[in-house]
């Protein structure tokens, strides 16, 4: 028995420490990939002369390397920085003949849209062809397919194009049926976060600010396509208007939306024809493996840091929901620091897609975005939404470029507390207090708040009102009643925004950072792309378990079921004081 035991414990002990090797084996694998894989260049073979952008997924400004996906053989998901250069590079590599746009199902902003748009037509100018095909177009999808030379579309597929929409859910009858009341403090009267926990139904102010973004997106959209198609605008809202897009797929062509129909195998013969390729499978290279095309690139001392604030801003990540999805945390100003201590960064563009969020940790954000900016230039590149603590964080910068459809402003700021008094009563559960002082238990949910509580609340936020409004009139060197007429939480598009004064140029990134150059007044150069999220073993693994979490639950439950999740989950991150703008409409 005594040697059994022993034999057990042996065996326990080699458990573990064979648990423990390949741990540890498979940390240094896993940062060895990490280490290495910007390292890697593609040799491409003689005849992978199209460059194949396959538009599938979530779009985002920046993604991170993910060393996890990348030694399983999975390429990174798409981001519109890798798209850009891909196109780029594509466009001065004499091997590569022109581009396959392959559009399946995708999301992303109207911005991002814009600057692929804007990269695919400098592309066909250099000579180079442009190809498009889908299944099925979304609207999105058909703006960016729009500019290529040849449009195709399935015999069998649909090309939707019905305008813009924005849908908003009110949660005042469910809170009453509870017993749940949320008090609500706010400063602007278009500040519109709340409504939805005041009311049934949208405010006029807030049905004004809607119709006016949402009408001059479309409006940019339609004479986009109408200047890329040689038609007429109202050609395309008739289109729409008359619900063509579920008519016959022939209806498209004769429109002149659609230049011919064709199945996939049938434009890959044709693509062979253009690119002059004999082999009897179409031969691609993707846009990561473009980007890792071997290019001659003299480094220079002199730097333009790129830093990327996408997401919500938040005070923390510990919550289980929030590991896998990007948000902006005070750990952005902390890289900021780093940035303006270093001497060989001479100008910072930051590019910032945020809806916004935490009024505390924007204003932390403010404080070193314009401590940066006294040393050395920063200027802001706005994404598809840079609006309320989006804003916050981005006046500061020397200039500021959005993109036509970017959705800006909302400056104002709301807080959210909620009484669950009436649901407890519901539940015939009671509660008692001790305490030492009058305000010992305000915010407590169990009670309604006293008047005196809400003039204490109130007055909080008018303070960080007129604070918001202080640093935009800093920022943007106005008056601070200049700035409060066109603020009250209103959203504005990039194209309002420069009107008003809120923005300086109109443009993506290539802009800003062209901007950057010459205000840092240096010449040669070299970029260099800066995240301010953690690499550590321990945070990739996070991340990548939160997003498997993420994906468990919307097979669990459906993906329609999860957004109705998601939504609660909103709710329950409004509590507090915030700076965030209600992006509720339905994308391209």
């Amino acid at each position: 028995m005594k040697q059994f035991f022993k034999m057990l414990f042996a065996s326990v002990i080699g458990t573990f420490v064979g648990i423990f090797c390949i741990t540890a084996m498979f940390a240094v694998v896993l940062y060895a990939g990490l280490s290495s894989t910007s390292k890697v260049s593609y040799i491409p073979e003689k005849h992978e002369n199209i460059l194949k952008i396959s538009m599938r997924g979530v779009i985002d400004d920046y993604t991170e390397e993910n060393p996890l996906s990348i030694l399983l053989g999975d390429e990174p998901a798409l981001s519109l920085k890798d798209i850009l250069t891909a196109v780029d590079r594509a466009k001065t590599n004499d091997h590569i003949k022109g581009i396959y746009l392959d559009i399946g199902m995708f999301s992303t902003g109207t911005a991002t849209l814009d600057a692929i748009r804007r990269a695919l037509k400098d592309f066909r100018e250099s000579g180079k062809f442009v190809v498009a095909y889908a299944d099925n177009y979304s609207q999105g999808g058909y703006y960016l397919a729009a500019v290529a030379d040849h449009v195709y579309l399935n015999p069998r597929g649909v090309l939707i194009l019905q305008g813009l929409s924005s849908e908003t859910m009110f949660y005042k009858g469910l809170l009453q049926k509870l017993g749940i009341e949320m008090e609500v403090f706010k400063v602007g009267t278009y500040k519109s976060a709340v409504e939805p926990f005041l009311s049934d139904r949208l405010s006029d102010a807030n049905r004004e600010q809607i119709t006016s973004y949402m009408g001059g997106i479309w409006d940019n959209v339609v004479n986009e396509i109408a200047a890329s198609r040689n038609l007429i605008a109202s050609d395309i809202n008739r289109y729409a208007d008359e619900g063509l897009f579920f008519a016959d797929p022939s209806i498209a062509v004769e429109c002149g939306l659609i230049d011919s129909l064709a199945y996939r195998i049938g434009v890959e013969t044709r693509l062979k024809e253009l690119s002059g390729q004999t082999s009897s499978k179409l031969k691609t290279l993707s846009v990561y493996e473009m980007i890792k095309v071997k290019v001659s690139k003299r480094e220079y001392r002199n730097k333009i840091a790129v830093i990327y604030a996408e997401g919500e801003i938040t005070g923390s990540i510990d919550m289980p929901y929030l590991v896998a999805q990007k948000n902006i945390t005070e750990s952005l100003a902390g890289k900021l620091r780093e940035l303006e201590n270093n001497e060989e960064v001479r100008a910072v563009v930051m590019r910032v897609n945020s809806p916004g969020g935490d009024a505390f940790v924007s204003e932390q954000i403010w404080q070193q975005v314009e401590k940066l900016n006294r040393k050395k230039p920063v200027v802001v590149s706005m994404g598809s939404v840079a609006a309320s603590g989006g804003y916050y964080i981005a006046c500061a910068a020397r200039k500021i470029v959005a993109e036509s459809n970017t959705l800006t402003g909302s400056i104002g700021i709301f807080g959210i507390y909620p009484n669950i008094s009436g649901l407890l009563g519901k539940l015939d559960l009671t509660t008692d207090v001790v305490k030492t002082n009058k305000y010992a238990d305000l915010g407590e949910m169990s009670r309604p708040m006293t008047n005196e509580e809400r003039a204490l609340i109130q007055a909080y936020i008018e303070r960080g009102y007129e604070l918001f409004l202080s640093r935009c009139a800093e920022g943007r060197h106005m008056s601070r009643d200049s700035v409060d007429a066109i603020a009250q939480g209103r959203v504005w598009t990039g194209e309002q925004a420069l009107n008003l004064g809120l923005v300086d140029e109109l443009g993506g990134i290539d802009c800003a950072i062209k901007l950057a150059v010459e205000l840092a007044n240096i010449y040669n150069y070299t970029l260099i792309d800066v995240s301010f999220l953690e690499n550590s073993l321990k945070d990739i693994l996070q991340r990548q378990l939160g997003g498997a979490k993420i994906s468990v639950a919307k097979d669990v439950i459906g993906s329609e079921e999860y957004e109705f999740f998601n939504l609660l989950r909103q709710i329950k991150t409004s509590y507090g004081v915030k700076a965030r703008i209600p992006y509720d409409m339905k994308p391209l």
